[in-house]
């Protein structure tokens, strides 16, 4: 259970919340680099913690992140030219550069010093990992840009799903990092069978396992924890166990177990407090998944699963086109596609779950760790402290990756997928205390 108290602190992003202000001091994904593909085209409208941006690229290629309403009457830029290096305002001409700067305001007459006193509200943009990412901040804590976690090289292949999710970001995130579910909910998608580890083919995942009760082990770090759901495997269980590692990487950040054709990761942005943009990502440094091969196994395909605005055509409304004969027929939920069977989850529990409600159990633990630290990190905030994740904890997140394996029962599962760091004991790390349920 959680306080309503500590649960408002969690979930709301808007105006002055102190996870808004976490989120705040990160480089935030904001759109995709194809929905930005063209010079002088088309601008896109995104919302971000609560704030209506209009996203550009201009006649050099560069990005412009500015407030969607133009500074004269508020009248909405999404619909403005995009031309000779500026955004212009449709209704009275007032053009915008990359940077907020007017550069014509061409309904005032020649020589008002008016184009010199106004500066539109603007952020710092990188386009990095098929993503444009901005930072909203205080200009004067802006972090330098990172390649993230699961793009480390300019070369590493990436393939996103990108689904706007009506429910409150938190809510996501713990389905991100609830492995236990999975052997439920993903059941016809992600089956047991003989196999050695986790593999993939172009219908489902297969999972050395049968276990739906695997045993949780956390352990907490300075920028977020790492976790393991070790399970019974099918082949030789007296000795060895199966074990699934998954990495959460605050505030927005999960690595996920891998298959055998690519890596995994989620980055979870919130929308406002009641929508989130969810980020699925598949991806590998030389192999991998062909973007349109991956949005087609997700049942998330623009302009066929989803609408202009990353809306799925699958929703409450329509009962997520759940096939009840379907489910007779062997599908455990009767709906296509893991995400869409994650989403039906998050936003029955409502906009914004109350978790005061809830009876949490064993399998719960990352869950419970998850609103611990994070519930911390907001009051931190709060009371002026520096945000999680912006204090110089760069190498621990480079030192850390998602796991899945079966191994001797022996293994301390906190030595797999951990690469010390230089001068670092590795020893003294798996030491280190487990998180408490």
């Amino acid at each position: 259970m959680l306080s309503p108290q500590d649960n408002e602190l969690l979930c709301r992003v808007q105006g002055d919340a102190p996870m808004g202000q976490i989120m705040r001091r990160q480089w935030l994904p904001a759109a995709l680099s194809e929905e930005l593909a063209e010079s002088d085209g088309t601008p896109r409208r995104v919302r971000l913690l609560g704030e209506d941006l209009v996203l550009f690229r201009d006649s050099l290629g560069r990005l412009g992140a500015l407030d969607e309403h133009c500074p004269h009457r508020r009248a909405s830029l999404v619909y403005g030219r995009n031309e000779d290096c500026g955004l212009r305002c449709l209704f009275h001409g007032w053009k915008f550069d990359v940077e907020g700067n007017v550069v014509d305001m061409a309904s005032e007459p020649t020589g008002s010093s008016l184009r010199e006193k106004v500066k539109h509200k603007s952020y710092p943009t990188h386009e990095a990992a098929g993503f444009v990412w901005i930072y909203m901040g205080p200009p004067n804590q802006q972090p330098r840009f990172q390649a993230p976690p699961w793009a480390p090289t300019a070369q590493t292949r990436v393939s996103i799903v990108k689904m706007h999710i009506r429910c409150n970001w938190a809510q996501v995130l713990e389905g991100a990092i609830d492995s236990s579910h999975s052997s439920s909910l993903h059941s016809t998608d992600i089956a047991p069978a003989q196999v050695a580890g986790a593999q993939a083919n172009d219908k489902q995942w297969l999972r050395p396992s049968t276990d739906k009760a695997p045993r949780m082990r956390a352990q907490v770090h300075k920028w977020g924890f790492r976790y393991a759901a070790i399970r019974t495997p099918i082949f030789n269980p007296e000795t060895h166990d199966y074990v699934r590692i998954t990495v959460y990487i605050a505030p927005f950040t999960v690595l996920i177990p891998p298959n055998n054709m690519y890596k995994l990761s989620q980055a979870i942005i919130p929308i406002d407090d009641h929508n989130t943009m969810f980020h699925f990502i598949a991806w590998h440094e030389t192999a991998g998944i062909d973007q349109e091969a991956w949005r087609r196994y997700c049942v998330a395909r623009p302009g066929i699963d989803l609408d202009a605005n990353w809306l799925p055509i699958r929703s409450h409304d329509n009962h997520y086109l759940q096939d009840r004969r379907a489910m007779k027929e062997g599908s455990f939920t009767g709906m296509d596609g893991i995400p869409t069977q994650d989403m039906a989850m998050w936003e029955s529990m409502g906009a914004i779950a109350d978790r005061s409600q809830e009876r949490l159990g064993i399998s719960d633990l990352a869950v419970a760790q998850f609103r611990k630290q994070m519930v911390a990190a907001a009051k931190a905030v709060r009371a002026g402290q520096p945000a999680i994740g912006t204090a110089g904890l760069e190498l621990g997140q480079a030192r850390v990756s998602s796991f899945e394996g079966i191994v001797p029962k022996t293994t301390d599962w906190r030595t797999l997928g951990y690469e010390p760091a230089p001068g670092e004991d590795a020893a003294d790390h798996a030491r280190s205390p487990d998180a408490q349920p």
